[in-house]
Protein backbone atom coordinates (compact mmCIF):
# COMPACT_ATOMS: atom_id res chain seq x y z
CA UNK A 1 0.00 0.00 0.00
CA UNK A 2 1.50 3.23 -0.84
CA UNK A 3 0.72 6.05 1.55
CA UNK A 4 -0.14 9.13 -0.97
CA UNK A 5 -1.50 13.10 0.20
CA UNK A 6 -4.88 13.94 -0.71
CA UNK A 7 -3.58 16.81 -2.86
CA UNK A 8 -0.90 14.60 -4.99
CA UNK A 9 -3.33 12.15 -5.56
CA UNK A 10 -5.49 14.59 -6.41
CA UNK A 11 -3.13 15.88 -9.06
CA UNK A 12 -1.84 12.78 -10.06
CA UNK A 13 -5.07 11.60 -11.18
CA UNK A 14 -6.12 15.02 -13.07
CA UNK A 15 -3.06 15.37 -15.13
CA UNK A 16 -3.44 12.07 -16.08
CA UNK A 17 -7.48 11.82 -17.24
CA UNK A 18 -6.40 15.81 -18.65
CA UNK A 19 -3.13 13.93 -20.63
CA UNK A 20 -5.69 11.53 -21.65
CA UNK A 21 -7.72 14.10 -23.09
CA UNK A 22 -5.37 16.21 -24.57
CA UNK A 23 -4.20 13.12 -26.44
CA UNK A 24 -7.55 11.95 -28.03
CA UNK A 25 -8.06 15.59 -29.42
CA UNK A 26 -4.93 15.70 -30.92
CA UNK A 27 -5.28 12.15 -32.53
CA UNK A 28 -8.67 14.16 -33.57
CA UNK A 29 -7.01 17.10 -35.12
CA UNK A 30 -4.11 15.04 -37.24
CA UNK A 31 -1.97 14.98 -34.50
CA UNK A 32 -1.76 19.01 -33.78
CA UNK A 33 2.14 18.62 -32.13
CA UNK A 34 1.46 21.22 -29.81
CA UNK A 35 -1.11 19.44 -28.28
CA UNK A 36 0.85 16.09 -28.30
CA UNK A 37 3.38 17.40 -26.51
CA UNK A 38 1.42 18.95 -23.69
CA UNK A 39 -0.40 15.42 -23.63
CA UNK A 40 2.81 13.81 -22.66
CA UNK A 41 4.52 17.09 -20.44
CA UNK A 42 0.95 16.22 -18.31
CA UNK A 43 1.53 12.36 -18.40
CA UNK A 44 4.94 13.51 -16.77
CA UNK A 45 3.48 15.95 -14.67
CA UNK A 46 0.95 13.06 -13.36
CA UNK A 47 3.30 10.34 -12.36
CA UNK A 48 5.91 12.98 -10.80
CA UNK A 49 2.70 13.90 -8.48
CA UNK A 50 2.22 10.12 -7.67
CA UNK A 51 5.50 9.85 -6.58
CA UNK A 52 5.53 13.10 -4.30
CA UNK A 53 6.80 16.78 -4.86
CA UNK A 54 7.20 17.29 -8.46
CA UNK A 55 9.76 19.87 -7.92
CA UNK A 56 11.49 17.34 -6.03
CA UNK A 57 11.49 14.79 -8.62
CA UNK A 58 12.36 16.68 -11.77
CA UNK A 59 15.38 17.86 -9.76
CA UNK A 60 16.46 14.66 -9.29
CA UNK A 61 15.58 13.13 -12.73
CA UNK A 62 18.02 16.09 -14.48
CA UNK A 63 20.35 15.75 -11.88
CA UNK A 64 20.71 12.04 -12.98
CA UNK A 65 20.20 12.37 -16.51
CA UNK A 66 23.36 14.27 -16.67
CA UNK A 67 25.46 12.31 -14.73
CA UNK A 68 25.51 9.27 -16.49
CA UNK A 69 23.39 7.00 -18.83
CA UNK A 70 23.64 4.00 -17.06
CA UNK A 71 21.05 4.06 -14.14
CA UNK A 72 20.53 1.16 -12.38
CA UNK A 73 17.58 2.09 -10.60
CA UNK A 74 14.17 0.66 -12.96
CA UNK A 75 11.70 3.56 -11.55
CA UNK A 76 14.46 6.14 -12.04
CA UNK A 77 15.64 4.72 -15.59
CA UNK A 78 12.00 5.35 -16.36
CA UNK A 79 11.54 8.25 -15.66
CA UNK A 80 14.64 9.57 -17.27
CA UNK A 81 13.74 7.64 -20.63
CA UNK A 82 10.36 9.95 -20.38
CA UNK A 83 12.04 12.88 -19.67
CA UNK A 84 14.65 12.04 -23.05
CA UNK A 85 11.76 11.25 -25.07
CA UNK A 86 10.15 14.30 -24.07
CA UNK A 87 12.96 16.68 -25.23
CA UNK A 88 13.34 14.42 -28.73
CA UNK A 89 9.30 15.08 -29.16
CA UNK A 90 9.65 18.77 -28.65
CA UNK A 91 12.31 19.09 -31.07
CA UNK A 92 10.55 17.18 -33.72
CA UNK A 93 9.42 19.39 -36.52
CA UNK A 94 5.71 19.82 -37.32
CA UNK A 95 6.14 17.46 -40.16
CA UNK A 96 6.75 14.47 -37.68
CA UNK A 97 3.87 15.03 -35.67
CA UNK A 98 2.56 11.35 -36.25
CA UNK A 99 6.08 9.94 -34.86
CA UNK A 100 5.59 12.99 -32.08
CA UNK A 101 1.92 11.37 -31.39
CA UNK A 102 3.22 7.52 -31.12
CA UNK A 103 5.62 8.53 -28.30
CA UNK A 104 3.32 10.48 -26.54
CA UNK A 105 0.39 7.63 -26.57
CA UNK A 106 3.44 5.29 -25.41
CA UNK A 107 4.11 8.14 -22.37
CA UNK A 108 0.38 8.92 -21.38
CA UNK A 109 -0.05 5.05 -21.50
CA UNK A 110 3.26 4.05 -19.28
CA UNK A 111 2.12 7.24 -16.67
CA UNK A 112 -1.50 6.05 -16.95
CA UNK A 113 -0.58 2.57 -15.40
CA UNK A 114 2.09 4.30 -12.96
CA UNK A 115 -0.58 6.50 -11.71
CA UNK A 116 -3.34 3.56 -11.27
CA UNK A 117 -0.96 1.34 -9.13
CA UNK A 118 0.57 4.22 -7.04
CA UNK A 119 -3.41 5.67 -6.35
CA UNK A 120 -5.12 2.52 -6.03
CA UNK A 121 -6.20 1.93 -2.92
CA UNK A 122 -6.00 -1.94 -2.32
Amino acid sequence: MVIMSDYHKSWALRYIREAKDELKMSQKTFGHIDLTVDAARKAQAAIYYSLGEPSYIESIVSAVAEKTNLVENPVLRCLIEIDRTLQRIESLPVSASEEALIEADEIVRIASKIVDLLTSED
